[in-house]
């Protein structure tokens, strides 16, 4: 899972936490129902903003989302999930640009892609992933030539690209893609009007992703010897911070003058989230003292304490009655090993395991409290926000 845009869930509000997961497997069921189930691996955070987009700019239908089936990866449960063409169009950005960041993994020859067979089956899964994206592209209007094109032009930017080379230079090919997937949720949605707007702020948030990208993986880069924009033309971090923080800027003017229907979720994540990947790439953190990775241990609990055995043939040191955990009113379902196990990759792949304010153990199905759940990294109300009495991101008056 891949994206700039990785919002902590505890910072949204039960109904704008509930879109974003619609969203995000809206995406992962889009891809696997127009290109294949190998192809969900495509999902990304950025790539459903696409779909947040479009559904901003449309009026409420009963039939935007639908009932998907269990997940692992939703513990098990079924929930509503983003369907139509934002979802679809999503998926098709998704799929186009995870070829083109393959192709560029093969280039540098990061790990196992340094081998010529992984390479080379790398290579045909790109091919195949062009070409089904040009194909659901085309059923939606929207022309994937311009992506590849600009993947293309990426290449050879790259490649003269020197000491005084203007960062953007580099970064433009990005800024294109982006701003053209953006610009045509707009013809989705049925708001030409809108696609100047979000094709400004597409082109800006495509710089924000080029150089948050460069920001994070600077050290590595340096020492594998592989390429980096801010390395190549000799750009400070202070720079690039500055051109960071005017992208931002740009972003919320442009968001200003889009008319949605139901913006919220498009500004939290827009506006405020992608001020906090900045601030996370540039050294800004969570602090916070992490209990561990499935929350604090139950109230009660004492690990010294000589187990006790009900005949559940559970560990029963934490003062509850194993029996409890067989299911029926008011009990908690405890899951297989192989289930749990699914269940537990899950929460950690959606950080719900470490933004959640509460889930479910993968095993035990008992309540616990996400690890950043008592984090001080702020929320709105500190973010420095000049959106005017906003709620879209925490239960304040305004900002």
């Amino acid at each position: 899972m891949f994206g700039i845009v990785r919002p902590c869930t505890h910072r949204l509000s039960d109904g704008l936490r509930a879109q974003w997961t619609a969203h995000l497997c809206g995406l992962c069921l889009a891809l696997r129902g127009d290109h294949g189930q190998f192809a969900r691996i495509a999902t990304n955070y950025d790539g459903l903003i696409v779909s947040v987009l479009t559904e901003a700019q449309t009026e409420r239908s009963s039939g935007r989302w639908r009932t998907a089936g269990p997940c692992p990866l939703r513990g098990m449960r079924t929930a509503p999930v983003a369907r139509g063409e934002g979802a679809r169009l999503a998926a098709t950005v998704s799929l186009v640009l995870a070829s083109a960041k393959m192709r560029d993994h093969v280039a540098d020859r990061d790990g196992l892609l340094a081998r010529r067979p992984v390479a080379a089956a790398a290579r045909r899964v790109a091919t195949r992933w062009d070409r089904a994206g040009a194909r659901s592209g085309a059923e939606l209007g929207f022309d994937t030539a311009l992506l590849l094109d600009a993947v293309g032009r990426q290449t050879a930017i790259e490649a003269l690209a020197g000491p005084g080379t203007p960062l953007l230079t580099v970064t433009e090919p990005t800024e294109t893609a982006t701003a053209a997937a953006f610009a045509h949720t707009a013809v989705l949605a049925g708001r030409p009007g809108n696609a100047p707007p979000l094709a400004e702020a597409g082109r800006l948030f495509g710089r924000l992703a080029h150089l948050l990208d460069a920001v994070e993986d600077r050290e590595a880069d340096a020492a594998s010897g592989a390429w980096n924009p801010l390395a190549a033309t000799g750009t400070s971090l202070d720079e690039a911070r500055r051109l960071c923080d005017d992208a931002l800027h740009g972003i919320r003017l442009a968001l200003r003058d889009a008319e949605f229907a139901d913006g919220r979720l498009a500004h939290a994540l827009l506006a405020h989230e992608l001020r906090r990947s900045v601030d996370r790439a540039f050294g800004g953190s969570c602090g916070h003292g992490a209990p561990g990775p499935f929350g604090p241990p139950p109230p009660g609990f004492d690990p010294e304490a000589p187990a006790r055995d009900d005949g559940d043939g559970r560990d029963d040191r934490d003062g509850r009655d194993g029996h409890a955990d067989h299911g029926g009113p008011g009990r908690h379902p405890k899951r297989g090993f192989l289930a749990g196990c699914a269940v537990a990759v899950g929460l950690c792949c959606t950080c719900r395991a470490c933004c959640a304010s509460e889930f479910e153990g993968p095993w035990s199905g008992r309540k616990r409290e996400g690890c950043c759940n008592d984090c001080d990294c702020g929320d709105c109300c500190d973010s420095g926000c000049d959106c005017g009495g906003c709620d879209c991101c925490c239960p304040c008056d305004g900002c």
